[in-house]
């Protein structure tokens, strides 16, 4: 299984041996979105859904979702995140909701998995908020943008 650090010789999985990596500033950006009828939007956008703060609790659920994401993705290493921001953004052409998560750690790992955690649980929160006015809602789009740190180096999409 060349390339897939995953996996030991024998190709098995197995959880990655870090301790000889350099301890340096890590970030990494993700982002999704979440696509609903014109009316959700306007519930959501307007604050007149009856769970509540929509926008709100789905930013509180993703640096949620970022700081478990260990205990979610079975051979990710427990961090020390030090910044996870969440940011989701009304857009009326889609239309629905832009999620942008970003999140920082000092390691000898990266932490893309958390940033993709916490804009896919923020995605899935506003489907569980607003899902009694809107079941074909659809997530979508969710990708690393950017990741600075470590021995790879920089990524950033294109």
């Amino acid at each position: 299984m060349t390339g897939l650090t995953h996996f030991d010789a024998k190709g098995d999985a197995h959880m990655v041996d870090v301790s000889d990596k350099a301890t340096t500033s890590r970030i990494a950006v993700a982002e999704g979105h979440i696509s609903m009828a014109r009316e959700t939007f306007d519930i959501i956008t307007e604050g007149r859904a009856k769970k509540g703060d929509v926008i709100g609790i789905a930013r509180i659920a993703g640096i949620m979702g970022a700081k478990k994401t260990p205990e979610l993705i079975p051979l990710c290493h427990p961090l020390p995140v030090t910044k996870v921001a969440v940011e989701l953004t009304p857009d009326a052409d889609l239309p629905g909701l832009r999620i942008t998560a970003t999140v920082k750690t000092t390691g000898q790992t990266g932490v893309e998995m958390e940033a993709l955690t916490a804009v896919s649980t923020a995605a899935l929160t506003v489907y569980d908020m607003a899902k009694a006015v809107d079941k074909a809602m659809t997530i979508g789009g969710i990708r690393v943008t950017l990741k600075d740190g470590g021995k790879s180096g920089r990524y950033e999409a294109t």
